[in-house]
């Protein structure tokens, strides 16, 4: 089964809209928090491979930037791709250079910047529209994609590198259920085109249940063209997946590799169903 997903005008099969305006803000008083917090040495440990914290601060501010610059302001210089470059690689490549030039930055100065520009990069999302396109979103298959969903996937970028540098100054993931629902429920929206690959007679359903407060269930339904999540369950899939919420946006994240989610998974049903459906990943990677 092909999927061929439509544009941003007849999006249902990515389910319910989120809107996840109003958490910019929360998000970003956590991360000042975050890095307000952090000691000197804290700075120069690594948070992700080939990134120390202060690197992977610069990173978000660059983010920062690019959403202002693009969406609020119209500003269309920037870099460009390169012949026969990938969107990844591309990505990856324009990520570093920021990163390499934000060195010169002391963490003190990156601090206040980002406290600066995430506020206006906050206010600039309580004033958009859910329905009007916005930037595709590639691991979820759809170019353009609703505001709602571009939103959510920035949101959901900025909380798991929050998490990133709190893991790597030896603290836990954040358990606010109030941003981990909708990073999750965000995440989940990968499921279609997951699943886009895999032949199963119309009908047939895969669900994904996240235990805990900021979990739920998930049902993508095989409707003949694609993978849908907009169909109801009824409550007989064929393929169950059971994860706890840290195993599943380290998944979805490439925090852990499927074969390490499924080890801490409880299945039901078609196994194979199952082991596709943990191929989720909600990130460019």
């Amino acid at each position: 089964m092909n999927a061929h997903p439509p544009d941003v005008s007849a999006s249902s099969w990515l389910g319910v809209p989120i809107d996840a305006r109003s958490l910019f803000a929360p998000e970003q008083a956590a991360l000042m928090v975050t890095l307000r917090g952090l000691t000197p040495a804290d700075w120069g440990r690594e948070a992700v491979p080939g990134w120390s914290v202060r690197d992977l601060a610069a990173h978000l501010l660059g983010d920062f930037y690019g959403r202002l610059a693009r969406d609020r302001d119209g500003h269309r210089d920037g870099p460009s791709f390169a012949p026969c470059e990938t969107l990844e690689a591309f990505i990856h490549r324009i990520n570093q250079e920021w990163v390499d030039a934000c060195r010169r930055v002391s963490p003190t100065a990156l601090t206040d910047t980002l406290d600066l520009v995430g506020g206006q990069v906050a206010r600039f999302f309580q004033t958009t529209d859910p329905n009007t396109p916005s930037l595709g979103v590639s691991w979820a298959g759809i170019d353009p994609a609703p505001m709602w969903l571009d939103a959510a996937r920035d949101l959901t970028e900025f909380w798991t590198h929050r998490q990133q540098i709190r893991h790597a100054t030896g603290q836990d993931t954040d358990p606010d259920p109030r941003l981990l629902s909708v990073v999750l429920d965000t995440f989940m929206r990968a499921l279609p085109h997951t699943l886009r690959e895999v032949t199963a007679p119309a009908g047939t359903q895969i669900e994904v249940r996240i235990d805990g407060p900021a979990g739920g269930n998930w049902t993508a339904t095989a409707t003949g063209t694609q993978w849908s999540l907009a169909e109801p369950g009824d409550g007989r899939p064929a393929a169950a997946v059971v994860l706890d919420s840290e195993t599943a946006w380290r998944l979805c994240t490439r925090g852990i590799q499927p074969d390490t989610a499924l080890a801490h998974a409880r299945i039901d049903g078609d196994r194979q169903l199952a082991e596709a459906a943990c191929q989720i990943v909600s990130v460019i990677y």
